[in-house]
């Protein structure tokens, strides 16, 4: 059963895995409304590549959300911690890196979920990835099916039976196979950003684990990054 005319919240942040998403939204026949977080990080310029995703899409709505996590701290992208760099592929895929924002996803969900409910939306997707994911716990698929029940018991539409369904067609897809999804829709990866340290001039420094992890997905899709590094 198609989707045509209903309502969807995309997570968007501006990033690779998050643009990809908005673009399989589309193609499944959702109406999208956006929804993203300045939230103390480091690389805020993520939002201006949220703006440029939205307006390519056409979104006619997007919901910018300011909560400071940095009064938290703990992370590399919200504290005075230096962002890692140049670690090898099997460092970067092994435990929880520092740039892990603590509950992060929660809280996103947490206010996508709220969206939702007074956008009379039953769908929400979300752009996590747990084979390239650099270890964060609230990217992993038990965790989206915990958080989706949760949501099914929280909530005046879930109670009414109108349950809400989390979706992540990203989850189980490696960065390349992601990349090939997104061209195959026609995705402009050149308005996106994924850097967690870009240089002042918004550049992306090429050797943070994000930065990695992108140009390996490039590489192993045999596609040319349209972004520049420093």
């Amino acid at each position: 059963m198609t989707s045509k005319s209903k309502k969807a919240i995309i997570l968007l942040s501006g990033g690779l895995d998050s643009t990809t998403t908005l673009a399989i939204a589309k193609s499944m026949g959702y109406h999208p409304l956006a929804l993203t977080f300045r939230y103390g990080q480091r690389h805020e310029i993520e939002l201006e590549a949220s703006k440029r995703v939205a307006e390519y899409y056409g979104i006619e709505e997007q919901v910018t959300i300011d909560i400071n996590l940095q009064v938290f701290g703990r992370s590399a992208l919200t504290a005075d911690i230096e962002v890692p760099k140049n670690r090898t592929l099997e460092e970067v895929s092994t435990g929880i890196p520092i740039t892990y924002v603590p509950a992060r996803n929660t809280i996103f969900l947490s206010y996508g979920l709220a969206f939702a409910e007074v956008s009379d939306a039953n769908d929400l997707f979300i752009g996590v990835n747990a084979l390239d994911y650099s270890g964060y716990p609230d990217c992993r698929a038990e965790y989206i099916t915990a958080y989706e029940k949760m949501a099914n018991l929280a909530t005046k539409v879930g109670v009414e039976g109108h349950n809400f369904t989390i979706h992540t067609p990203l989850i189980h897809l490696s960065k390349a196979q992601i990349i090939r999804k997104g061209i195959e829709l026609g995705v402009d990866y050149g308005l996106t950003h994924s850097c967690y340290d870009p240089a002042p001039g918004g550049r992306a420094c090429g050797t943070c684990d994000s930065c990695l992890l992108r140009k390996k997905g490039f590489e192993e899709a045999e596609i040319e990054d349209p972004i520049e590094y420093e």
